[in-house]
């Protein structure tokens, strides 16, 4: 489960064996979890965070999709 860092108390990472899906992240807090895509960064799923907390994670992954996308990229094609 690759990990792509921490930003407040939210961890945003991936699975390695979700290759095959579109690209996107998964965060999560303490017992919250959300799924969201990269391209166009949306929300996929959600457990536990309010709305104002999803649309701080969106503006957030919004901010770093190119790192996120890179790190995606450089991990499945390796």
């Amino acid at each position: 489960m690759p990990n792509l860092g921490r930003i407040g108390p939210y961890r945003f990472f991936f699975y390695s064996n979700e290759g095959s899906e579109l690209p996107h992240v998964h965060v999560e807090s303490e017992r919250s979890t959300a799924k969201l895509w990269l391209t166009p960064v949306s929300v996929a799923s959600s457990g536990r965070f309010s709305a104002r907390e999803l649309n701080s994670l969106v503006r957030i992954v919004e901010e770093h999709r190119g790192e996120y996308l890179e790190a995606r990229n450089d991990h499945f094609n390796s």
